[in-house]
């Protein structure tokens, strides 16, 4: 068996039921112990397009969430779905629909506890993430050292490369690059331009990250879901059957046909569970590693904006996708003897729009994927710096934007499997973290509970001795 062969093996195992056990386990868990904190979304929502910048913190609440939804919001829910939809069948939008509902808690909780362990750098940055999260409230640095070491080099696959590659692959396949005399200069025109891009912005740091997502996140997503509310339109008609179809499917084993490929209740939960969590990230501790930079007067005020982002990346973005695919589907059952392929089957269906479906759908990919460079770029850097000082950041910055280029031009199969493989065990020190630290996520949730959010937590944060030098080196 090869190398290549032993990762796609492991991978498959690990997300497939030890993962969403865990992962949506945790979710479960985390909503009976914040006293069901779902029902403050809106709320949250509300939270999210205010300032505080009477507080400590490098960025705004707004700038966090954007920044964190820039990587959240990524290829997967659109391809993603596709590939739910693709092999587990109709049913797994609701199982991915309820992935977002239930892990808006795990959100909510991991992100809590790593601003309230936080701390300052010493020219007053802030510093935070689950690494700290279990260096200060479990002792467990060790744990830590695992959790920055995976992410940092995750970020380089499922952050960088992927994506990067999704965005050349996207254009070259709609636009006929193949069949141009010139399609390889396009190509390299298109890695370097995008390996430009992203290197102006990443090179002034967190903030200037901040200001791009500030303004491309609100964009790309109405973007998206005008479009998708488009094609919704176009096929008004049988969306009520796409409803009733993705319920039932959901709970019934369904028969090959119609468009939709057959498939058991174990199949759609199995799929719908694993591109919900792997889409959303809620328990895989990549959004509160910008969450702890944000300016706000106590963890859970925080910890309420950062949870909107599973909603919207979920329970909205990925459902639009759902909706869109199974309307379509229905409509047009040609499509059928395309299920084993997401992509493929979400191009198919917005296609189904004259002249402007399939532009729309490289808008959104191209957007969604250059947003998630840059979002993991900041996950990763954090990560890095956490490791080995501020030595390191040149140096990821320069890898980071390389990467960029080679992965818009190679085949990424073995790179895909071994970031999905590294993304999947980064979760596991973080859910450490949310589980044993939740009695903490309790005692805090009520602490700043009704009238009292808007108290401001006194705890003064610590100064890091020598922040400027790593854990390890």
């Amino acid at each position: 068996m090869s190398f290549a062969s032993i990762i796609e093996s492991i991978d498959s195992f690990l997300w497939g039921w030890p993962l969403i056990i865990l992962l949506f386990g945790t979710h479960l868990f985390m909503t009976v112990k914040t006293g069901l904190i779902q029902k403050e979304i809106f709320k949250a929502i509300r939270l999210s397009v205010t300032k505080d910048p009477d507080v400590e913190g490098d960025v705004s609440q707004f700038g966090a969430l954007t920044t964190a939804l820039s990587s959240t919001i990524g290829t997967g829910n659109i391809i993603g779905v596709g590939t739910a939809v693709a092999l587990g069948g109709p049913g797994a939008v609701l199982w991915m629909w309820l992935t977002g509902i239930f892990g808006i808690a795990t959100k909510y909780a991991e992100t809590l506890i790593s601003v309230k362990y936080r701390v300052k750098s010493e020219d007053g940055s802030m510093l935070g993430g689950a690494m700290y999260a279990l260096d200060r409230g479990l002792g467990k640095k060790w744990l830590g050292v695992v959790f920055a070491s995976l992410a940092a080099v995750c970020a380089f696959g499922i952050g960088n490369m992927v994506q990067a590659n999704a965005i050349v692959a996207n254009l070259r396949q709609n636009f006929a690059w193949d069949e141009s005399p010139n399609g390889t200069m396009l190509m390299y025109t298109a890695a370097f331009a995008l390996s430009a891009m992203v290197g102006l912005v990443i090179i002034g740091g967190l903030k200037s990250i901040t200001r791009v997502s500030e303004k491309l996140v609100p964009f790309m997503a109405l973007f998206y879901v005008i479009s998708c509310s488009v094609i919704l339109v176009r096929n008004a008609d049988v969306l009520g059957e796409a409803v009733r179809t993705i319920i039932t499917s959901a709970f019934t084993t369904t028969a090959a046909g119609g468009g939709f490929v057959g498939s058991t209740v174990a199949t759609a939960c199995r799929y719908g569970f694993a591109r919900g969590l792997f889409s959303n990230e809620s328990g895989m501790g990549s959004a509160p590693l910008v969450a702890s930079a944000a300016q706000t007067r106590n963890p859970k005020r925080q910890a309420l904006v950062s949870m909107t982002g599973t909603f919207w990346d979920t329970v909205v973005v990925c459902l639009m996708t759902g909706l869109v695919l199974v309307s379509s589907i229905i409509k047009h059952p040609e499509i059928d003897g395309l299920s084993g392929n997401g992509s493929e089957l979400t191009t198919l269906a917005f296609s189904m729009i004259p002249v402007i479906g399939v532009p729309m759908l490289v808008i959104g990919l191209v957007t969604f994927a250059f947003s998630t460079i840059l979002g993991w770029y900041y996950y990763g850097e954090r990560c890095a710096v956490y490791l080995f000082g501020e030595k390191v950041i040149l140096l990821y910055k320069i890898l980071w934007i390389v990467s960029i280029f080679v992965g818009s031009l190679v085949e990424l199969n073995l790179v895909w499997n071994i970031a999905d493989l590294l993304n999947g065990l980064m979760a596991i020190p973080n859910i450490i973290a949310v589980l044993l630290l939740s009695k903490v996520i309790t005692e805090e949730t009520k602490k700043y509970s009704g009238e009292h959010l808007e108290d401001r937590d006194d705890t003064e944060i610590p100064v890091l001795k020598n922040s400027k030098k790593g854990v390890l080196f």
